[in-house]
């Protein structure tokens, strides 16, 4: 399989996805300025899965579009976004203006207003600037290119301080399946998915039903195993949208070509993940939460994401301040049985914690210059059973501190 992200010496996104063109254009409706309104057109409408967040304060454009992939049975022809503001907590205002950008997106495409997905990120709370987002969205569609994926990606950007892309390809049945996907986030992530906005666009031949299958399963294993701050947002949308353009079929999810299938999706999932991570406000330190010997897959979650989202854990994380006390207190908040004369824990590979007791002469200096590298994990041993799970997580700085003091203005 290959692999190619940004920052590699290749330019993959060139290339693009067969069946999909891309556009990325500024319209004024960030207050410093910036693409803003980005446009995913499919040749045909396109088997589509979605994973949606979980919040219970939904934003417009997710209910909207929930409802449209409901009504088109998982069959998408475009995907309209804007940044800069959410339109969420906007009213009856809101939805209308949900519906006039899948309306206007739709007569530019050529489609039914059902078949346009709509996805918006920003502040909370304010009233989208339509004539704005209009104008926005016609130039986008004037703008549609096979290798506008780069701006595509850019154009979802908010607080982020990079586009984050990523691309696969894999052979299946002979035949080569390329996988192209973007992110954005760099707070308010926490599981219960999507996580912020994520676009990904194949050109395999799939059905929607085993493609929102295929799908949640990766989400599960990437994007809903990721924390930065412990707040999910109102807005966020994951999409899988596959042209059907190559010649590969994935006819069930336990045949070769299915595997083969899942195996490079989740691939590309979990480098928009980790590259998400890395970008996360404020962020210094990307922490993997290892958890060994639990009863259950659920179990070892519940306790890598209680460890993920403590904030004694990452404020120490991001002082580089080896208090494996803070762990160990936030395993037990994690409302599993746990026995405390078994755990063990090691932070960066180093034993500190045998047994329930410190490592005697256990090396502090080493783990806290360990703790000061940019990546590293710590593993928790409940010594239980042989389940596992794990999250990625980051420090939590000053710095996202004054950046989220800051956010509106």
């Amino acid at each position: 399989m290959e692999r190619t992200s940004e920052g590699s010496k290749r330019d993959p996104l060139q290339r693009g996805v067969a069946g999909f063109r891309f556009a990325g254009v500024a319209a004024g409706i960030k207050k410093k300025g910036g693409r803003d309104v980005a446009m995913l057109v499919c040749d045909a409408p396109a088997s589509t899965a979605a994973v949606f967040t979980q919040n219970r304060v939904k934003a417009a454009p997710v209910r909207l579009s929930q409802r449209h992939l409901a009504k088109s049975h998982g069959g998408a022809h475009a995907i309209v976004i804007n940044s800069g503001n959410a339109n969420a907590c906007t009213g009856p205002n809101g939805d209308r203006n949900a519906r006039t950008m899948a309306e206007q997106c739709a007569y530019l495409v050529g489609c039914e207003p059902s078949q346009v997905l709509v996805c918006s990120t920003g502040v909370i709370g304010q009233a989208l600037p339509m004539p704005q987002v209009a104008n926005g969205i016609l130039s986008a569609a004037a703008q549609l290119r096979r290798d506008g994926f780069a701006e595509f990606a850019e154009a979802i950007l908010t607080t982020d301080k990079r586009a984050k892309t990523a691309v696969r390809s894999v052979k299946i049945d002979g035949a080569t399946v390329t996988l192209m996907g973007c992110t954005k986030g760099a707070g308010m992530i926490m599981p219960n998915m999507a996580t912020t906005l994520t676009f990904v666009a194949t050109d395999v031949q799939i059905a929607p039903a085993l493609l929102q299958a295929l799908t949640k399963a990766a989400c599960d294993a990437t994007f809903n195993a990721i924390a930065v701050d412990g707040d999910t947002s109102t807005n966020d949308t994951l999409t899988v949208t596959a042209s059907g353009r190559s010649r590969a079929t994935v006819r069930s999810a336990s045949s070769p070509a299915g595997r083969a299938f899942a195996t490079a999706l989740t691939a590309l999932l979990a480098d928009l993940a980790t590259q998400l991570m890395s970008d996360g406000e404020g962020v210094h330190h990307v922490v993997r939460f290892a958890i060994e010997g639990a009863k259950s897959v659920a179990d070892a979650r519940l306790v890598a994401r209680r460890i993920a989202i403590s904030p004694l854990v990452k404020t120490a994380i991001a002082g580089g301040d080896p208090n494996w006390g803070r762990i160990l207190c936030a395993v037990g908040n994690a409302g599993i049985a746990v026995k405390p004369e078994r755990l063990g824990l090691l932070i960066a590979g180093i034993p500190t914690v045998v047994n329930g007791e410190v490592v005697p002469a256990w090396k502090e200096k080493a783990v806290a210059k360990a703790m000061q590298a940019t990546s590293y994990d710590i593993t928790v041993q409940l010594g239980l059973g042989k389940h596992t799970a794990s999250y990625l997580a980051c420090d939590l700085s000053a710095q996202y501190v004054a950046i989220n003091a800051d956010y509106r203005s």
